[in-house]
């Protein structure tokens, strides 16, 4: 099976499976667990043809616009599909225990959204086409607002859903800006083909701007400085969600596309030195947040933007030891990362408390998920013989070789001398610790909720006791798709004594360091209001608060119900962009007429035309107003019949009786008692308004006339209108053929408007009526009061309500 079909086929089993789940719960969750369980199946069958070379299956989508639904697996890519889907195979596994107690349509629905997000996310990083990825690359971002906001009865779900949903679609529209400028400079929108040859693309003079766009959109998505405050709040998630999002899903797309794209961007000078700048000072800030947090899932969280930070800092180092720092590294984290996360849920949710500094004496009560913490935080801290001994080892070695090394270094060793801390934190209190005396533990640990963390922990182990097992198949091709060279990979435990083994012991004996004196440092940072405002989310805050108070500033003076006002607004703009068109042109403002011979029945028809215009304004009758626009009307159907248009003539005067009529059937129902309205400073507005528009208006008709006639459109739909649409009216078959999208939603706008019409025609027709036992009794009719008397002699109160304006 292709690709793209096993993608289709997963698709159609996301959708499906969550509903079996709902109407058959003693095997549905198996069902779903199966599912992501046969992606990962796939993508693991892939390892030996993508070793020799990318697998490349392309299915035709919008050929217009260049556009092809390509699926390309090179290691790089690979790497991220197994990381994807066999994590997500432990999450739905994980969910479907989490969500147990849970009502079933609950439990269903946030099983649809975890496998619709893994299906997206497996499409994002094997699309080949940049067009094809972002669209995916949004569908991740819904989901995660879905998953973010889940539990929607609680404000700071809610809350945090939105902050999500604004950061990062707010960066996918760079991130869009950014791909259509390395469309336009390259010629192509096929990442393989501008790893090919990406010549094109930087002597164009979109290269820099696209590579700034796009790295706006990585950085809102990887959460890194300025924008990284959205993924801590995110936490809101449930704990099954946390998990997929900080270990092998969305936030690791920003680093992937960096790291993607990156043989293409380092050709530009400046981009390495900024990946590393602005990865360094998201490693630090998020060093220091987690030093201030109490929160077990926000410790982690700011854990996991500080190790974002890292992966975009090796993107932008030099050497080819960078490539296999950063697959190093991004292997290891997915793995004790989500393992971490798996573990706080499995205590939040057997305790209900979510605060490391009330927990304690959990290691009895949860033996096997003490084990499987133990096993990831040994990973997290670095410590030999897991992979995560490795990885550092390669991130500091990477760190050595380039020309970054003294500030990455001692960058690297400060922030992961914390991430040692906290690995320790996260361990020692809940499990080791004293329990406070108000702790009870309301659930046990089963195991569809530990058999995640616990399959993750000993994987790292032993992916460190043996690496060969993925240095060769899965690490060396992924590195050598970020190096856009072959390269060979020693991805191996042990390397000797080493400036790199002296490094990782340094970093421990500070984490020790830090350890200790956690609650000293906590209670130092924790009060500081100024690193509030500079580190959280003060920023976005503030931009929502202007954007509130210049919605409520804005919103009485654009949107106050008045159409006469929309209407000027409208005309108005359209005026003016007529006439600075008009104006900017080389040619004379008025063009030469073109010469026709004098018919005296058009001329007739115009002046018909003209006197329903006038007829209408002066009107001081809505009914006659409405009788004068269908005269006018009438007018304008003599002008298509005089002119070769019999079926527009037919279909014109069949609108204006029709509109005629019902409208003023419509008018007549309504209680109207109109009066004056209008301003007299307004009228002479309105008139200047109206003139200049309608001067706007006629020179563009002249310069449409005297511009040369093109018979190509006309021909070729006469042409083909009966052979291709089986139609002899040119003008019908182009309606409901040719131009048959637009047609229905034109249909469907009137339908609407009719529909919303009627509603709020019958709602001012129905009263309230009281309901319920103590509902008060209708009062009675009060007698009719008398008239007020007239405000001015000769003025008095009209008998009915009538349509005079």
């Amino acid at each position: 099976m292709s690709a793209t079909s096993m993608l289709l086929a997963g698709l159609a089993a996301s959708v499906a499976t969550p509903f079996l789940a709902a109407r058959f719960k003693r095997f549905g969750g198996a069902l779903c667990v199966a599912v992501a369980a046969a992606m990962f199946a796939f993508f693991l069958s892939q390892v030996g043809a993508v070793a020799v070379a990318p697998v490349v299956d392309t299915v035709s989508w919008v050929p217009a616009l260049g556009v092809d639904l390509t699926i390309r697996l090179d290691g790089f890519s690979l790497l991220f599909a197994l990381l994807i889907s066999g994590i997500g195979t432990l999450v739905t596994l994980y969910a479907a225990g989490y969500m147990d107690e849970k009502p079933d349509f609950t439990r269903s629905l946030f099983l649809l959204y975890i496998l619709l997000f893994m299906m997206a996310m497996l499409a994002t990083v094997t699309a080949d086409n940049l067009i094809a990825m972002f669209v995916f690359w949004e569908m991740t971002s819904l989901l995660s607002f879905l998953l973010v906001g889940f539990d929607s009865k609680k404000a700071e779900a809610r809350e945090a859903a939105l902050q999500s949903l604004v950061v990062t679609v707010g960066g996918g529209l760079a991130l869009l800006a950014g791909i259509i400028l390395i469309g336009v400079g390259a010629g192509t929108f096929s990442i393989g083909a501008l790893l090919a040859d990406s010549s094109a693309l930087v002597a164009s003079p979109y290269f820099g701007p696209a590579i700034v766009l796009v790295m706006i959109g990585c950085f809102t998505k990887s959460a890194q400085v300025p924008f990284h405050f959205w993924l801590p709040n995110a936490m809101a998630a449930p704990t099954p969600a946390s998990a997929y999002l900080h270990s092998a899903t969305m936030v690791k797309l920003g680093v992937f596309l960096l790291a993607k794209l990156s043989p293409i961007f380092v050709q530009a000078e400046w981009f390495g030195p900024t990946l590393v700048i602005f990865g360094c000072a998201t490693m630090v800030v998020a060093a220091v947040q987690a030093l201030r947090s109490t929160a077990f899932k926000a410790v982690l969280a700011f854990s996991t933007v500080a190790s974002l930070g890292t992966i975009t800092m090796l993107i932008g180092l030099d050497g080819e030891l960078a490539a296999v720092s950063v697959v190093g590294f991004i292997t290891a984290h997915a793995l004790y990362k989500a393992a971490l996360f798996f573990c706080a849920g499995v205590v939040i949710h057997g305790t209900g408390q979510p605060e490391l500094d009330r927990l304690g004496g959990l290691g009895a009560k949860m033996p096997v998920t003490r084990v499987a913490i133990i096993l990831a935080a040994l990973s997290a801290a670095g410590l030999p013989p897991f992979v995560g001994f490795i990885a550092k080892e390669y991130l500091f070695e990477g760190q050595l070789v380039s020309s970054f090394a003294i500030a990455t270094v001692t960058v690297a060793v400060l922030v992961n001398a914390v991430m040692v801390a906290i690995a320790a934190i996260v361990v020692l209190r809940p499990f080791f610790g004293k329990a406070p005396a108000d702790l009870h533990v309301h659930h046990g640990e089963s195991p569809g909720m530990y058999i995640g963390p616990l399959v993750l922990g000993v994987a790292g182990l032993v992916f460190g006791l043996a690496p060969w097992l993925i240095a060769g198949s899965l690490l060396q091709p992924a590195a050598s798709a970020i190096n856009s060279a072959p390269m060979s990979v020693s991805f191996s435990l042990w390397h000797g004594f080493t400036p790199m083994l002296a490094l990782s012991a340094l970093v421990v004996a500070l984490g020790a360091l830090v350890t200790l004196k956690w609650n000293a440092i906590h209670a130092v940072l924790k009060p500081s209001a100024a690193l509030e405002r500079l580190l959280g989310d003060g920023g976005y805050q503030a931009m929502m608060r202007g954007l509130d108070a210049g919605s409520a500033w804005a919103t009485p003076r654009f949107q106050n119900g008045d159409p006469r006002f929309y209407g000027a607004v409208t005309a108005s703009a359209v005026t003016l962009l007529i006439f600075y068109g008009l104006l900017s042109g080389d040619g004379p403002l008025v063009p030469t007429p073109p010469d026709e011979p004098f018919r005296l029945y058009v001329v007739a028809a115009v002046v018909m035309i003209v006197v329903g215009c006038l007829a209408a304004v002066l009107a001081q009758s809505v009914v006659s107003a409405i009788i004068a626009t269908g005269v006018a009307g009438y007018g304008l159907a003599l002008i298509f019949l005089f002119n070769g248009g019999p079926d527009l003539a037919l279909t014109q005067f069949s609108v204006e009786t029709l509109f005629v009529v019902i409208v003023t059937a419509v008018i007549l129902r309504l209680p109207l008692v109109l009066g004056v309205t209008r301003k007299r400073r307004e009228r002479v507005y309105d008139v200047g308004l109206s003139l200049a528009f309608a001067f706007a208006v006629f020179i563009c008709v002249l310069w449409i006339a005297a511009a040369p006639f093109n018979a190509a459109l006309p021909e070729y739909f006469a042409t083909v209108s009966y052979t291709e649409a089986f139609g002899r009216n040119v003008v019908n078959v182009i309606l409901v053929d040719f131009r048959s999208l637009d047609t229905f939603g034109e249909i469907a706008v009137v339908a609407l408007a009719a529909i919303a019409a009627w509603a709020l025609l019958r709602a001012t027709g129905e009263k309230p009526k009281p309901s319920g036992k103590g509902a008060p009794k209708a009062a009675p009719k009060a007698a009719p009061k008398a008239a007020p008397k007239a405000a001015s002699k000769g003025a008095k109160e009209p008998a009915a309500p009538t349509q005079e304006a």
